[in-house]
């Protein structure tokens, strides 16, 4: 897996992306004690609300990001976007007031909603083999669950010493030396794009179209929403109610709020390392159904421990929970990159990537609230249960969206292509009229419609 690294551009984008998650995740041990001290028993919902906050940010710009790639050098975005995100972390420890949250959270999210799908859309331009693709999203959700560890350690270790203000600035620390690498990355030039849908090149209403296009015509992608669902379902317990389980319900001090995020981490973090060979053994549809099936499950197990007083045995329990939700999450997100790809010209990937922001984080626009204000009316583990019957919900929904055959050559007739046509040049009349013929399948200009089961028809309708 560390092969890529190899790559000297894709070795600064790692680079890059490490330290600014390293910064984010000091960031999140930061907020939720910000929040406890504004809040207190409340900080819940005060989480709920602002991570809510931060879904309309990456749902609402996100699709817009994905047009801007196209129009504006990618360098140059990702750094001007990292140094957005420095300037808020700095004004983040001046703040007396909840409603001073949520404004900052609102800049700081909606300069993260442009920066992610477009580094996103950039490695595969720079890793364009998909095996060297494949090791980059492993290597990516490792960034990830490193951070999801590596950061509340550290927090916890400069907590000892200061005041969690301080942490503010280790994530501006983190986004200006993100910065700093991409300005010194070269990278190389996007694919020229041709609109799928008949728009002229640049055409940012038709590319933000054309990504939400792909979504619903492709099965496989309507799956991935259903698995983005369950995820959501799952994370948002762990990422808005942990500073209240661990403070209120177990009374253990801050550190141990560090330590319950980073068993979510750890879990997270083995599942990537072992993904990659699992992948090429079993396939995408194998590892990511089952794990998002296991998500309820150990929600309904939260539920069970946080009916329970606090003891020993239950903060361990806790523990073993967060790991196994980070380890399901894992499981299901790492892939989701693959399944991107394998559904659409090198040209809309960015517009592809700026949709699947969008939309996934649209599950967390429902997920973060439902946690945050349940939590703070009807207890903890009314919350897990109900976010297990959503998770459950996500789970059964994308095993009914993807077939279990799903290759990525199919054979289709086109109807409407008159003869001649140069994406006819390899197909043959068809008894019952048009041109038929096979190859790997995307939603483009000349494939509007997903061939139905049994069925092999692409018309241009």
């Amino acid at each position: 897996m560390l092969s890529v690294l190899r790559n000297r551009a894709y070795r600064r984008l790692f680079t890059a992306q490490v330290v600014a998650l390293v910064g984010t995740g000091l960031a999140t041990v930061a907020l939720s004690l910000l929040a406890y001290d504004l809040a207190g028993a409340d900080a819940s919902a005060v989480l709920g609300t602002a991570l809510a906050i931060k879904m309309v940010a990456y749902v609402t710009v996100a699709p817009v990001a994905g047009a801007l790639a196209g129009r504006i050098p990618r360098r140059a975005l990702l750094a001007g976007m990292d140094l957005t995100r420095a300037g808020v972390a700095l004004a983040l420890p001046f703040v007396d007031s909840v409603w001073q949250v949520y404004l900052l959270i609102l800049l700081l999210q909606a300069a993260s909603a442009a920066f992610t799908p477009t580094f996103q859309a950039t490695i595969p331009d720079v890793l364009p083999a998909e095996r060297d693709f494949t090791r980059a999203l492993s290597m990516s959700r490792l960034a990830y669950d490193l951070e999801s560890l590596f950061s509340p350690a550290l927090a916890a270790l400069l907590l000892t010493a200061v005041s969690y203000d301080w942490l503010f600035l280790g994530t501006t620390a983190g986004f200006l030396a993100s910065a700093a690498l991409v300005v010194s990355t070269v990278l190389p030039r996007p694919a020229p794009v041709e609109r799928s849908d008949g728009g002229r090149p640049g055409d940012g209403r038709a590319r933000v179209r054309a990504g939400g296009r792909l979504f619903r015509a492709t099965p496989r992608l309507r799956a991935l929403l259903a698995l983005d669902l369950a995820v959501a379902a799952a994370g948002a317990i762990v990422f808005v109610d942990t500073v209240v389980v661990v403070r209120d319900h177990f009374h253990r001090p801050a550190g141990a709020v560090s330590l319950a995020l980073g068993a979510y981490g750890a879990g997270s973090m083995l599942t990537a390392l072992l993904l990659p060979r699992l992948l090429a053994k079993v396939g995408d549809r194998a590892v990511m159904l089952p794990a998002a099936f296991a998500l309820p499950a150990v929600l309904g197990a939260v539920g069970a421990v946080t009916a329970t007083g606090p003891g020993a045995w239950s903060w361990a329990a806790l523990l073993a929970a967060w790991a196994l939700v980070g380890a399901g999450s894992s499981a299901v997100l790492t892939p989701g990159g693959r399944l991107i790809r394998r559904s659409a010209t090198d040209a809309e990937l960015p517009a592809a990537f700026a949709a699947q922001f969008s939309l996934s984080h649209g599950c967390w626009l429902l997920t973060y609230p439902l946690a945050g204000w349940l939590a703070a009316g009807a207890g903890l583990p009314a919350t897990a249960v109900t976010l297990g019957l959503l998770a459950l919900a996500g789970a059964v929904g994308a095993a009914a969206l993807w077939p279990a055959h799903d290759p990525d050559a199919l054979d289709h007739l086109h109807t409407d292509l008159p003869a001649g046509h140069p994406h006819l040049a390899d197909a043959h009349p068809a008894r019952a009229g048009g041109w038929q013929h096979g190859h790997h399948y995307v939603i483009d200009q000349d494939h509007r419609s997903w061939p139905r089961p049994g069925r092999t028809r692409a018309s241009l309708g």
